[in-house]
């Protein structure tokens, strides 16, 4: 996608990235019913990303010709693990890819995870993770063509009450 740029978000982004967190929350809602709405979530949900990304973590916008279509979230997670490497026990997690539908295939998500990924390696990690809904087609193909693989498997059953 030509005149494409990536680049750290700063405090002028706040309305474009609440409206991608709306976005992304009622995308996910048509594919799972564990999602809330989103304009319910938008604030404590861009509040908590935020205090994520404060120590090591970044949040990158895309913007074609000016105008914003997308960003991505990470940072570092540390959880020591009896059972693993210490490379796999301290990871860097993407929280978030929202790419807006006008601009999805044509390589946003790709360019977006790239530099999510060379800051993460420039914290120290060499794995990088994320999770996506199994119904969520369309991340799970961008995930794919970018190099991620299936790392676990959460399954989920849902009880009658």
């Amino acid at each position: 996608m030509g005149g494409l740029i990536v680049r750290p978000s700063v405090r002028s982004d706040r309305p474009a990235l609440r409206a991608a967190v709306i976005e992304l929350q009622e995308h996910e809602r048509r594919i799972h019913d564990t999602r809330l709405p989103g304009e319910a979530i938008a604030d404590a949900y861009l509040a908590w990303m935020a205090r994520k990304t404060r120590a090591g973590g970044a949040v990158f916008v895309a913007e074609a010709d000016g105008a914003f279509v997308g960003f991505a979230a990470g940072w570092v997670e540390e959880g020591a693990s009896p059972a693993e490497t210490p490379d796999s026990s301290r990871c860097g997690f993407i929280s978030d890819v929202c790419v807006l539908p006008a601009f999805r295939r044509r390589g946003v998500a790709q360019r977006l995870l790239e530099k999510l990924e060379a800051h993460l390696a420039l914290g120290g990690v060499a794995r990088v993770r994320l999770h996506v809904l199994a119904g969520n087609r369309e991340a799970l193909a961008a995930y794919e063509r970018a190099g991620y693989a299936p790392y676990e498997v959460v399954y989920e059953k849902r009880l009658r009450r």
